[in-house]
């Protein structure tokens, strides 16, 4: 059965009727920029994650930059963040003026907090853990080596939305949060979306600022800033996938728990954390990402099976360019990126289609 990696044709279908109605009303209405529908999608988002405010903006990077610039790091600072993201987590960090600082993951992944306390210096202002495939990192212990060491804490959560640790929301226990609304994230838009969510109304002043050329409620220019605005047609999407977020995260999870049952007893593999294994963590499973030995040869078997799969940023994590300058050495995330594979995970997926993807997997084991 092919099973494609993601289905951005059937993501309309799950919902096309409620999709063209806000889209209809937007464009019947000319409001195409900074509307209604910002302002209500903003409010529901707030409400949802848990913030005091939320700000929607151009895109997942503007969202970091905005949230950097605005928790005051730039020039001269250090900004501690894993290697395993996406080169948009490190290039905002460059484009503040700051040094990204890269250190390796942890056994799920995420940023290894013993790691980004080792790699502190006198010139380091902030952690940037990257909240990633859904799931939240240890925040515990994220903010026990900013409280000792006096740093900031900005999340980048772009794969975060809808997970928590011990009952809070990715995103919400920093000074900024920030989220991507591309479309194959949980809460995808049709295009390019972001948002940055926080509790201080400074700060929120601040990105509404950067974000909108500077311009504050009256219209007056009081600051430099850059066009970076929700889209309103965006937005309209994003409300309709938002009421429906909590569904979109079950079927997730219920997925997870498939995978778990038809693949948990191969030892060839290391899969995520199951659901409800660990209290203090609620995941959302943005993405299915395993450990699979002979990583190619499963990748090629599935591809010839009609199964896609995909291998994160490219199969290069951001330490690895060395045209930008890196020149850390990361053994443990060199050595999961001969590993490391996203499986098929989304709510398009039938349960027809993920017991293919296991027994494919089965058979390339000879289980």
């Amino acid at each position: 059965m092919p099973v494609p990696f993601f289905n951005y044709s059937a993501m309309h279908a799950m919902y096309a009727v409620a999709y063209r109605n806000a889209m209809a009303d937007v464009l019947d209405r000319g409001a195409f920029v900074l509307q209604t529908e910002n302002e209500e999608f903003e409010s529901a988002l707030a409400e949802f994650v848990g913030a005091s405010h939320a700000i929607g903006v151009g895109n997942g990077t503007d969202a970091i930059v905005f949230a950097l610039r605005a928790a005051g790091i730039g020039s001269g600072d250090e900004v501690i963040l894993p290697s395993h993201t996406y080169i948009a987590t490190a290039a905002s960090v460059h484009f503040v003026g700051a040094t990204p600082v890269l250190v390796e993951c942890a056994d799920d992944h995420l940023i290894d907090p013993d790691a980004a306390e080792a790699a502190i210096t006198p010139r380091t202002s902030c952690l940037l853990p990257v909240q990633l495939n859904g799931r939240t990192a240890d925040m515990d212990r994220i903010q026990a080596i900013a409280d000792r060491h006096g740093l900031t804490i900005v999340e980048d959560a772009a794969q975060g939305v809808g997970s928590r640790f011990k009952g809070r929301m990715a995103g919400t226990f920093g000074a900024a949060g920030t989220y991507s609304f591309y479309p194959a994230k949980t809460l995808g838009s049709f295009g390019d979306a972001g948002a940055v969510v926080c509790h201080d109304g400074e700060i929120a002043r601040q990105i509404r600022l950067l974000g909108d050329h500077g311009r504050n409620e009256e219209g007056h220019v009081v600051a430099w800033g850059v066009n970076s605005r929700l889209d309103n047609l965006q937005a309209a999407v994003l409300l309709v996938r938002l009421e429906r977020l909590n569904e979109e995260i079950d079927r997730r999870r219920s997925i997870a728990a498939t995978y778990e049952d038809g693949l948990g007893d191969l030892e060839q593999l290391v899969l995520p954390p199951a659901p409800d294994v660990d209290p203090d963590h609620f995941d959302a499973y943005q993405n299915y990402e395993i450990e699979a030995r002979d990583r190619d040869g499963l990748k090629a078997h599935l591809s010839n099976h009609g199964i896609g799969t995909l291998i994160q940023w490219n199969g290069t994590p951001v330490h690895q360019f060395e045209e930008l300058g890196f020149t850390v050495d990361l053994p443990r995330t060199d050595e999961l990126f001969t590993r490391c594979l996203l499986l098929p995970m989304n709510s398009m997926l039938t349960d027809d289609e993920v017991d293919s993807v296991i027994s494919e997997i089965r058979t390339f084991y000879g289980a």
